[in-house]
């Protein structure tokens, strides 16, 4: 996973962090997203996941979606730039996988990087 300029990022066998919110897993020419099990915790019960549709091209920094739980509605913000090519649909109907495996069967987005 590409990091931004805004973001440091700190390396693990199979994730990439930001300093933030988000982890990143390099798949061939393609980086899978979703939140960290920090971030997961603090959100509490998620409830929603609003995420672009397949195919927006998003630029990193900017608004990507929301993530509602009964504690607070946050905004989500691209750490990279590049097309979205799949959501997690599991998402729709158990948003609450964010918060039981955040970093596996919880994961957002599969995009391309620019």
């Amino acid at each position: 996973m590409s990091v931004g300029e805004d973001s440091m990022a700190l390396e693990y066998p199979h994730l990439q962090f930001t300093e933030g919110f988000w982890w990143g897993r390099p798949e061939g020419d393609h980086v899978r997203l979703g939140i960290t099990r920090e971030a997961a915790e603090q959100l509490m019960y998620v409830t929603h996941v609003g995420l672009p549709r397949v195919g927006a091209r998003v630029r990193a920094g900017e608004p990507l979606g929301v993530i509602e739980s009964q504690k607070v509605v946050s905004d989500l913000f691209a750490p990279v730039s590049g097309t979205v090519i799949e959501q997690n649909a599991a998402l729709q109907d158990q948003p609450f996988l964010v918060n039981s495996d955040p970093e596996g069967t919880g994961w957002l987005l599969l995009m391309t990087q620019e």
